[in-house]
Formats: structure tokens, C-alpha cells, sequence
């Protein structure tokens, strides 16, 4: 049976290419607002970090209603770090559309996701969006989506489908350049012709795959998917079964169903085939597992994710300063918030080590990473984690590492530079193109984009845009240079000063300025030259009673204090130091505080290499 009075499709894109501004407009022409309702932008990013960095981090449902049919909306993240969200949304739709900007054209991400729905068999509608921008090169990024489309082997059927030209932030859409759009319809009605209808078993045994997990204080886990077959009822008995576990739980009872319209969960009494479905009643429900009638208990193959490319080790803060800004401070308390995060982050892997105070903590990227950090400290957690390092395999007996494929946009005049450092990192150029803004694509391995960004950025004088995604492992490359320069690190514990931080500011640049609690072992700048150095940014001025005729020794100030960003702490650490993360405060320090002991490791170091 198809259930055409519904439409499931999930919106896929790389970042910062207009996926959630567009969830706005179509909400807004769909009537889910009311006349003259104030709203905000980016609805759809309803979590702290997502408003404030401007990405979209989690998965989220919503639905609109045009001409008698329902059309449930899935916006996904865009970032390569969160595909883990993008491959398992994917299960709960019948087709995409694929929105590409107008200038960057398709992007690393781009290719990803497009890959991802296409393994799937899902329909593809092709949505060119900023075609408002002065810089808009419209007829070359439908070429290099075609090309894209036929590098992956798309079948015809969606080579053929119409190309939409949008403008998310003014809510127009048409099928023709020459004749601007006025509204969304073009969009609305390309959906219900080109993207099938749900279809399924109507009459069969109950049966819904779990793709999301949410959460509410007051009933629980929330699992959300879509209806494959027959109808669930509220208060009905159910088992659920993992397909690759093999496990069926024991029956239980339906504590209540929804359904998304608009931006609400809405109760529903009976959900039929095709329906994305809010439902709950038992404690431990996961992504993957397959709630179904008792009557026939199937499992439904869940997509194989991805697996982590970056390890970080997530450790109990046993600095001088541990204790005195954190709520959660035990292992306990940290294994027990990286279990729970394990529940709804497929692409998440967590690991016991040798010491019941460490946890090795697996992930897509630096960024998946410091996403799950920043959440934590938010949360009241106070705990230290380690240089970020990639995952390593065996394969064939040689020793592989992850290799991304890196895509650089940046003015003519820093393309040597980029290329120069990349070069260094073992990266190798595959393809170049433009002239007064270059593109180019480089193979690299995941180890050498660790500390990069900032480079770059300097590099770029800020004009530059880079982005990678996974590629494929490849034997490892050799040495990749970390960081160029050594840490200024604290000689003692106090209270940093402006006297001794102005003549530390002569060897390096500050992360901290005066008034700032330190201790013996902390990181407080970047030396200028190689190797560490420790410098006593506590130290004050000696008092006298003979009168200072000249004022030029009260007149010291610091030249510039740079404090680091989370993600910059994490490409600025090295193997022998960590990062403390406190709800207030971040502090990067040595693994060996006290300046003998790490001298006397060195040297042990040294006799023994």
C-alpha cells in the first residue's frame, strides 16, 4: 500500500549552505505560524551551542501541511564530525533534497551525504540555494552536481529530475533562472511529484524502526522512527529486537505515542504506516532497535555507521586547582555522563583503560569531540583530556591511518602558503582550479589537520574556507610536525602579576592576563622559539622608599593577550600535556607539573632513545 496524503524527506547539505534558513521559510509558507506570530531565525536550532556557533549539531523533526498531504521534515547537521546523525536519519525518509550553495558548489560534505542517500536507494531533488548572491555561479554548480551525480553512479531518474533555484532567506523557489520566483510553491509541488510516497504493509503486524533517541524529564527516552508496517495504538503491548544484537526484550506496554506538526509534538491516539512517530515507555530503548507487535517479531537492518577516525582520553582532574569550580567531579560521575551520551550518539565510542580514573573516547573529528566537552562542562562537569590522536588499523599487515579529503577556497595570493603548509602535513594536491579565488582538493592525512585551522586562517588573512570528511585509510605517511614552537610555562603557584607578565610577553605570546590564579606546571603563552620555557609570571615588583623620577616602569603594559578558544586549546596541546576543563575555566598544563621531575624524564628519555 502507498500512503500519498504523506511525504518523508530529510534536507542534506554541507555547512553553512542554507538547510535550516530554508526549514524556516518552508514553516513560515506552510502555515505553521500565525499571522503577524514574531519568530526567530534558525528555528530548528533550538540548542545553546547550535545558536551561538551557527550550526546545526542534532537532527530535528518537523512537519508542514500543503494541499491535503503532510510533509515531514528532517533537518540534519552538515558538519563531516555529525554525519553519525546524518546516516541513521536517513532510514526514516523516502528522498532528499540536496541543497548546494550557488558559489561554493558541492563540498566534501556535499559528496558524503549524497553518497550515504544514494546506498539507500532514496530520491534525490536537487535545490541550487543563495541564487541571490552578486557572486552566484549557478550553470557551473549544476555541472559539477551532474558530474558529482554521475561519479557515484546515480541512476538516470534523478539525473533527469528538475533543478530548483532558491533563495532561502527570501522564501522564493523556481525551476527557471529567467523567472524569479515569488514563494515556495515550485519547491512544495517538485516534492510531492518527485518524492515517492511512504510505502508499506497497512494491514500487517506493527512494526517501526527507532532512528533517534530524545529525552524528557518526565517520561524518559523518547525513541523516534518511522512506521514500516501496520498501526501502533496507544497503551498496545510490544517487544523490541536489535538486528544486529539478536536480543528481543520482553513485552511492554506503549506509554504514549506523538506525532511532530509544526514545531510540536502533538499526541496521537493511532499511527499508521508512513508516519514518523514519537513514542516511550522503556528505559533502556536504543538507536536500532525495532519495536514491533508480538505477534511477528522482525528486526529491521539498521544502517552500518561509520566508524570513529580521532581518540581523545577523557581523565579525572588532578590538578592543584581539581575540585574548586565543578559539580561532577569522580570518575564515576564521568563514566556515568560518557554511558549516557553513548545512548544517543551512534558515532560516539567509549572504552575502558588500565587506570579507573582514564576513559579513552573515540570520535568523528576534533569537533564531534568538543562539542560532547563543551556540553559537559556546561553541565557541571570538571575533568582534564588529552592531545587528540587518530585511530590507527591493521590492514594487511601494514599499518594504516585515516586519510580526508580536504577542500581549500582561497584568494590567489595565499595559494602557495596553503600549499606549502599542507605539503608539510603530508597532503597531496589532486585538483586546482579558479584565478582570482583558487579551489583546490588535497588527500591528507587526519593527523596532519591537527593545529591547522589557525594556521590557515593566518595564512588566508581570514578570507579562506576549508573543510574535510573521511576519504579511506591509507598506509601511514611518516612524521608530521606538530607545533613549531615550545609553551611558557608557570614557574610557581599564585597570582599572575602585569610586572612579571610584561617581561614573559618578551620570550612568547600570553594566553592569560594579570589577576589570574596559576600553578607550577601551567601553560600561560606560546614560546617564540622551539622548546618550552618557564617563567614566573607571578612575580612583583620590589618595593623602595627611594621616589622613581621617571614613570616609565609604571607605565608597563602587555602588548596583546590571545586566550584560547576550546577547540584551539585542544590543536595547541602537546603529547605530554593536557587540557582542564572546568565549568568556569580552561587550563592547559604539563602531564609532569613540578619543572625537576619533567627534566629528569627528558633525560631518562634521551639516555633511553
Amino acid at each position: 500500500m502507498t500512503r500519498d496524503d504523506i511525504r518523508n524527506i530529510a534536507i542534506i547539505a554541507h555547512v553553512d549552505h542554507g538547510k535550516t534558513t530554508l526549514v524556516d521559510q518552508m514553516l513560515k509558507q506552510g502555515g505553521v505560524y500565525h499571522e503577524n506570530q514574531q519568530t526567530v531565525d534558525r528555528v530548528m536550532d533550538s540548542n545553546d551551542l547550535e545558536r551561538e556557533r551557527g550550526i546545526t549539531i542534532l537532527a530535528k523533526n518537523t512537519a508542514v501541511h500543503y494541499q491535503g498531504h503532510k510533509i515531514n521534515i528532517v533537518d540534519t547537521p552538515g558538519h563531516a564530525d555529525f554525519g553519525g546523525e546524518v546516516e541513521r536519519v536517513l532510514k526514516m525518509v523516502d528522498g532528499v533534497l540536496l541543497l548546494v550553495d550557488s558559489f561554493e558548489g558541492p563540498m566534501p560534505q556535499t559528496r558524503f551525504v549524497l553518497k550515504k542517500a544514494l546506498e539507500l536507494k532514496l530520491k534525490v531533488l536537487i535545490v541550487i540555494n543563495k541564487v541571490d548572491r552578486p557572486d552566484a555561479r549557478c550553470d557551473e554548480v549544476v555541472n559539477e552536481i551532474l558530474d558529482l551525480l554521475i561519479d557515484l553512479e546515480a541512476d538516470e531518474s534523478t539525473i533527469e529530475n528538475p533543478i530548483l533555484y532558491v533563495s532561502a532567506r527570501k522564501g522564493t523557489a523556481t525551476l527557471d533562472l529567467e523567472q524569479p520566483g515569488t514563494d515556495l510553491r515550485p519547491l512544495f509541488d517538485a516534492i510531492l511529484q518527485y518524492i515517492p510516497a511512504p510505502e508499506g504493509e497497512a494491514e500487517g503486524p506493527a512494526q517501526v524502526l527507532i532512528s533517534t533517541i530524545d529525552y524528557s524529564e518526565y517520561v524518559g527516552r523518547i525513541g523516534v522512527g518511522r512506521i514500516t508496517r501496520g498501526t501502533f495504538t496507544e497503551g498496545m503491548t510490544v517487544v523490541s529486537t536489535n538486528h544486529h544484537s539478536g536480543e528481543t526484550s520482553q513485552p511492554w506496554r506503549l506509554g504514549g505515542l506523538f506525532q511532530y506538526d509544526g514545531l510540536k509534538r502533538v499526541p496521537a491516539k493511532e499511527v499508521a504506516m508512513g508516519d514518523i512517530v514519537a513514542l516511550y515507555g522503556k528505559e533502556d530503548l536504543s538507536i536500532g532497535d525495532t519495536v514491533c507487535d508480538p505477534a511477528q517479531v522482525d528486526a529491521i537492518p539498521f544502517v552500518k555507521i561509520s566508524e570513529p577516525t580521532v581518540t581523545m582520553t577523557f581523565q579525572v582532574n588532578d590538578s592543584p586547582f581539581a575540585g574548586r569550580e565543578g559539580q561532577y567531579v569522580t570518575s564515576r560521575h564521568l563514566r556515568a555522563r560518557l554511558m549516557r551520551e553513548l545512548q544517543t550518539d551512534v558515532s560516539l565510542r567509549v572504552n575502558d583503560t588500565k587506570s579507573t580514573d582514564a576513559f579513552e573516547v573515540c570520535g568523528r573529528g576534533e569537533l564531534h569531540l568538543s562539542i560532547l566537552i563543551e556540553n559537559m562542562r556546561r553541565q557541571g562537569y570538571e575533568f582534564a583530556v588529552s592531545k587528540p590522536q587518530v585511530i590507527y588499523k591493521i590492514i594487511d599487515g601494514v599499518k594504516c591511518e585515516p586519510i580526508e579529503r580536504l577542500v581549500v577556497d582561497t584568494p590567489q595570493a595565499s595559494a602557495g602558503a596553503v600549499i606549502e603548509k599542507i605539503g608539510r602535513r603530508r597532503g597531496v594536491l589532486e585538483h586546482m582550479s579558479g584565478l582570482d579565488r583558487v579551489r583546490m582538493e588535497f588527500l591528507v592525512p587526519s593527523r596532519g589537520l591537527f593545529g591547522y585551522r589557525s594556521e590557515f586562517m593566518t595564512d588566508t588573512r581570514g578570507e579562506g574556507i576549508m573543510s574535510s570528511v573521511f576519504e579511506r585509510y591509507e598506509p601511514v605517511k611518516g612524521d608530521i610536525p606538530h607545533r613549531n614552537a615550545g609553551a611558557l610555562v608557570t614557574f610557581e603557584t599564585g597570582t599572575s602579576s602585569s610586572y612579571g607578565l610584561f617581561y614573559a610577553q618578551e620570550r612568547g605570546t600570553l594566553f592569560i592576563g594579570a589577576g589570574v590564579e596559576v600553578y607550577e606546571g601551567m601553560i600561560c603563552g606560546q614560546n617564540a622559539r622551539p622548546g618550552d620555557l618557564v617563567v614566573n609570571v607571578c612575580k612583583q615588583k620590589h618595593v623602595t622608599n627611594m621616589r622613581n623620577a621617571s614613570a616609565s616602569e609604571d607605565a608597563m603594559r602587555l602588548i596583546s593577550v590571545h586566550p584560547l578558544t576550546l577547540e584551539e586549546c585542544l590543536e595547541f596541546i602537546d603529547d605530554d600535556e593536557l587540557l582542564e576543563i572546568t565549568p568556569k575555566s580552561l587550563r592547559m598544563r604539563k602531564r609532569i607539573l613540578n619543572h625537576g621531575d619533567r627534566s629528569r624524564q627528558h633525560r631518562y628519555q634521551t639516555v633511553e632513545d
